[in-house]
């Protein structure tokens, strides 16, 4: 998921990109364009092409990938003669300009480590020569990489976990970190299994989360299995939990997940699916996303990745949580 930032009500997330519509002379493609950016707050959006060229309004409850949450003019900040920004200004422009919109837009509730992420649309290069500042505020689902995922429902009615369907593998990254949605058949670190639903009321304290997760997850994974014998295919169970601070806005979701039995400290690739071919229909909140996704055109400087807002070169260093061991497996905490 996208990174965290000190914003003004605790840590809030900004995006790994900020998405930059395609330059260009004005056509049928810019007008569908331009009418995105007449959309209002609580709106959505959504688009197929990597340039966003083909953007366009959508009903929330239907697949998207922005959801607005605001509206800024940097006019004053940047007049006529300013400099196109470059990819670390973008990301003080989002920051500065769309963190307290999206919290607001959140009730105050936007969970510093969830599926959401602060984002915006800003003007080309060509509007932005022709002085142009207007930008959109919004809210994303984004992989790990920073490529947009599909979301469903507005957020502010929606658990802001950060959890996959089960079905859904996701591969084994650079610097022994997990990775985007990828198609099961080729190498990848996990396959989700399940969700478990923790119940409302005060925080549980990690360990007692673990204990229950250990019960849960290996009852769902023997059930998607078939009981397939795991330790004889070297994999075994493991499991995500929720932070104090997610728990705190309503974020109750966790994954069943397994995984290759680690090498030392490191996570081990495999392929293929552990699903029991003659298994139940998966039962999924939305059609999951089980096949590779891929960054937008216009990728506008690192993902902040941790509470202090460090990029992934100095702060991305998985947890001793994001790795499975055989005994007792553990959970990973916050990663998917």
């Amino acid at each position: 998921m996208a990174g965290a930032f000190v914003g003004a009500f605790g840590l809030l997330m900004l995006s790994t990109f900020t998405s930059v519509l395609a330059g260009g002379p004005l056509s049928t493609k810019r007008e569908l364009v331009n009418a995105a950016y007449q959309a209002a707050v609580g709106e959505c959006l959504n688009w197929e092409k990597a340039d966003l060229s083909d953007a366009q309004k959508v009903d929330c409850s239907a697949a998207h990938k922005f959801e607005v949450t605001g509206t800024a003019d940097i006019t004053a900040a940047y007049p006529k003669e300013a400099p196109f920004p470059n990819a670390e200004a973008w990301e003080k422009i989002a920051q500065d300009n769309c963190a307290q919109a999206s919290t607001t837009y959140m009730g105050g509730k936007l969970d510093p480590k969830g599926k959401y992420g602060v984002s915006t649309l800003n003007p080309d290069e060509g509007r932005w020569s022709s002085g142009y500042r207007q930008l959109r505020c919004g809210l994303q689902v984004t992989a790990p990489s920073g490529a947009p995922l599909p979301s469903f429902g507005s957020a502010k009615a929606q658990d802001q976990s950060s959890v996959y369907d089960p079905g859904v593998c996701v591969a084994l990254a650079e610097n022994n970190t997990v990775g985007d949605p990828i198609e099961c058949a080729k190498p990848h670190a996990f396959e989700i299994v399940g969700v478990v639903q923790h119940p409302e009321g005060p925080f549980v304290a990690i360990e007692a989360q673990d204990a229950a997760m250990s019960e849960k997850c290996a009852a769902i994974a023997a059930e998607y299995t078939g009981g397939a014998d795991l330790k004889a295919k070297n994999l075994l169970v493991t499991w995500d939990t929720r932070a104090e601070e997610s728990w705190a806005v309503g974020s109750r979701k966790a994954n069943c997940k397994i995984g290759a039995v680690p090498q030392g400290t490191n996570l081990v690739a495999w392929e293929g699916s552990v699903r029991n071919p003659n298994g139940a229909p998966l039962t999924t909140a939305n059609p999951p996303q089980t096949t590779s996704v891929r960054p937008q055109d216009e990728p506008t400087g690192a993902p902040l990745h941790s509470e202090s807002g460090k990029p992934p070169s100095e702060s991305g260093k998985p947890s001793d949580s994001d790795k499975p061991s055989s005994s007792p497996p553990p959970s990973s905490t916050e990663n998917r």
